[in-house]
């Protein structure tokens, strides 16, 4: 009989009970009572409820897909950006996968990066504190349940000054190619409820080609693709009065600031 029994033998026969041996209560290494193992939680239960059904059928990839795509409807621009001027609505990474993880898991479908190509730059964010531009293309594969597989790729941008920068932009790439490899719509108006005529657009000015290139947000490959709509239109010779209040050409400004931004 062990020290802790016969405590408890002596004990009861103190209490004039009959001194029989008792199995004191299992203890972990810190002599604390044991926990009973916890049960699946109600979400983990709901889902298993959900998807207790026999494997998935072996179909070809593009059927399954197309299943996935059936189910999977229109989502919403739920989601609000409230920090900094611009406000607005949009639909992110996790509505993206709220709607799709159930759905391929039930078809057994598998959305996996195959290979990702990330391009890292310096930049600066609005307020003027140092960041890092991050720009991924990645190749995804989606696998059917009999193993063959569609490819398809996404990119995705991110600014940031800290070390999120890669996980913000594949996230962007991720939500990007989910929503167009599934052909997800966004339960807005059609267009088409609305009747406009169209009209004319003014044409941009070199100042606001200047202003838009001393942002330091816009890109080297925005600043080239400005370059290339004013030359087609042969404005590059347009004076403008740049950051120092020189008057300089729209055009050699756009590539002075596109070199300072290697």
């Amino acid at each position: 009989m062990s020290l802790a029994s016969k405590a408890a033998a002596k004990a009861a026969e103190a209490n004039g009970q009959p001194g029989e041996e008792t199995t004191p209560p299992a203890t972990d290494g810190w002599g604390l009572p044991e926990r009973e193992p916890e049960g699946p939680s109600p979400e983990v239960l709901a889902y298993e409820a959900a998807t207790s059904d026999d494997d998935p059928e072996q179909v070809p990839v593009i059927v399954a897909w197309n299943r996935v795509m059936k189910d999977v409807r229109a989502i919403a621009k739920a989601s609000q950006v409230e920090s900094g001027p611009a406000k607005f609505w949009y639909r992110g990474v996790d509505a993206a996968m709220e709607a799709f993880a159930p759905v391929i898991r039930r078809h057994g479908v598998l959305v996996i990066p195959h290979k990702v190509v990330a391009e890292h730059a310096p930049a600066t964010t609005s307020g003027g504190k140092p960041a890092r531009e991050t720009t991924v293309t990645i190749q995804y594969r989606i696998y059917g349940p009999m193993g063959d597989y569609i490819e398809g790729e996404a990119a995705g941008e991110s600014l940031d000054n800290g070390d999120k920068g890669a996980a913000k932009s594949q996230s962007v790439a991720l939500r990007t190619f989910l929503f167009h490899a599934g052909m997800v719509p966004l339960r807005d108006t059609d267009p088409d409820a609305h009747n406009l005529e169209r009209g004319e657009a003014a044409p941009r000015k070199a100042t606001d080609y200047r202003d838009e290139a001393l942002e330091p947000r816009t890109s080297k490959s925005r600043l080239r693709q400005m370059h290339h709509e004013l030359k087609s239109m042969n404005r590059l010779a347009e004076l403008v009065e740049n950051e120092i209040g020189d008057s300089e050409s729209i055009g050699d400004l756009i590539v002075r600031i596109g070199h300072t931004r290697q």
